[in-house]
């Protein structure tokens, strides 16, 4: 396992350097004159002579490969640069997004599981009846509506009509989680929560009725197991490989920052700050999004092979799942 882990480990390393230098050289050729937004934004006379003074002062006016080993240095260092709209540190304003973010996606997560696993298994043993019909309706559904029409469909009933939650998140005059409440974060949760547990409800569903069509179940039955411990220690089990995958691709889009969801809320994470930093065209904190990112699925996914080995023996014998 720990050469395992090593070799996994390396080849993240051109994997990394490869995703950044793409995304550098596509924010390179965008275009855009950043700098003449960030000297208007602080309130500096723009002229041609200025521009060219602030473009040699952040070494944008040399090569690209020159800018991007500049950057990628710093990065190793632990410095980011600064935000050329704010002037902080982008690593400080980034990580302190962070927090927030990681709230979003520990609470979506856990309700799509409380939702999504009982609701599947109970289809699955419900074939073809009027309860699995009913929940295969509902996750159609689910399925179908964007999550910007789920946020406005929740904010109407539950903020609007009812007056239950508040319509935005976040608290003004301060960031991070000190502008977040838990009431705050019902909306933005049972956003994310639904659109996710119609998705693995469907897919659950699915992979436990092919469980209960192998013959160990039938050999499990024949000897006499009650039903639910058939379910629950042989069947559940079998399934949480494909649970995990699922699992791993939704982290890695909720830690990035569901972008649509947490504007619309105004939740203060990573994926609103990265949509106001790509409207202002801030490319120190886009490229530091970019990074996070590419961290997040990579990392995301050597712990989803890392609990694979551990799930499924065959795989720790050296076999095939």
């Amino acid at each position: 396992m720990r050469s395992y882990v090593v070799k996994r480990l390396l080849q993240l390393i051109p994997i990394l350097i490869g995703i950044t230098l793409l995304a550098y050289l596509m924010m390179y050729l965008a275009g855009g004159n950043a700098v003449e937004a960030m000297l208007e934004n602080q309130g500096v006379a723009v002229s041609q002579e200025v521009i060219d003074a602030r473009k040699h002062e952040l070494g944008l006016d040399q090569p690209f490969i020159v800018q991007y080993l500049n950057w990628l240095g710093g990065v190793l260092t632990g410095d980011m640069g600064v935000s050329y709209i704010s002037g902080k540190d982008v690593f400080q304003t980034f990580v302190s997004k962070l927090p927030a973010t990681i709230v979003l996606t520990v609470l979506s997560v856990l309700l799509t599981i409380a939702i999504s696993v009982p609701l599947g298994i109970l289809a699955a043993v419900k074939r073809n009846r009027a309860v699995d019909y009913a929940i295969r309706a509902l996750g159609f559904i689910g399925n179908s509506l964007p999550n910007f029409f789920v946020a406005l469909l929740l904010i109407y009933v539950f903020a609007v009509r009812l007056g239950w939650l508040p319509v935005v998140s976040s608290a003004i005059g301060r960031t991070g989680l000190a502008s977040l409440s838990l009431k705050g974060a019902i909306l933005p949760t049972l956003t994310l929560g639904i659109a996710m547990s119609a998705k693995y409800t469907r897919q659950i569903r699915a992979a436990v009725l092919d469980e209960l069509g192998k013959p160990y179940v039938e050999g499990a039955r024949a000897r006499g197991v009650p039903e639910r411990t058939i379910l629950v220690k042989n069947v559940l089990k079998s399934c949480l490989i494909m649970i995990v995958t699922l699992l791993a691709l939704s982290i890695g889009d909720l830690l990035g920052g569901t972008a649509i969801v947490e504007t619309i809320f105004q939740w203060d994470g990573v994926g609103k700050l990265a949509v106001d930093s790509i409207t202002m065209r801030d490319y120190p904190l886009i490229e530091a999004y970019v990074v996070w990112m590419a961290l997040i699925y990579v990392g995301v996914n050597l712990v989803a092979d890392l609990l694979y080995h551990y799930l499924d023996p065959r795989l720790r014998l050296g076999g095939e799942a």
